[in-house]
């Protein structure tokens, strides 16, 4: 990672860093066994993890008959069973690249899903037209996710799990 570290020093690419990580953690993992490690990772991180006032508003939105969708720039696979838990209605995020076998190559399937290309994506799915009725985020990269949505919320929640 030495190398792929200075570089990051350099360039702040979040997306090539991300990918070395992927590389030299993930190659060979197999599909199944990443899903069962990201599993595992929820039922050990939930509580610790969940904000009380963000699965409030999570569940408002749901009551209201919003459409909730996680966009991430995390590998989908990892945050699936958080979205699963949350009945999150779609997942975009980053896509690993699986082989024949079923294991991480290593490489990403997608771009990394953070900044515009998290609008990209959800362009893709939703159409060109696209407008959120809400949005949250906590990083640099849902700057203009947000942009996008009628009521905008970077780092609102602030309840500890």
């Amino acid at each position: 990672m030495a190398p792929a570290v200075a570089l990051y020093a350099r360039d702040r690419d979040r997306g090539r860093i991300k990918a070395a990580s992927v590389k030299e953690f993930l190659r060979g993992v197999t599909r199944q066994t990443l899903a069962a490690d990201a599993e595992r990772f929820a039922d050990q991180a939930w509580d610790r993890f969940m904000r009380p006032d963000a699965l409030r508003a999570w569940d408002d939105w749901g009551r209201r008959g919003a459409l909730r969708v996680i966009v991430t720039a995390s590998p989908e696979t990892t945050v699936a069973p958080f979205a699963q838990r949350l009945g999150a209605d779609a997942l975009l995020g980053t896509q690993l690249v699986f082989d024949a076998e079923g294991r991480v190559t290593g490489a990403f399937a997608t771009q990394n899903c953070r900044g515009e290309e998290k609008v990209r994506r959800l362009r893709a799915a939703y159409g060109d037209d696209v407008r959120l009725a809400a949005a949250y985020g906590d990083t640099s990269g849902d700057t203009e996710m947000l942009a996008i949505a009628d009521a905008p919320g970077f780092r609102v929640f602030r309840e500890r799990p």
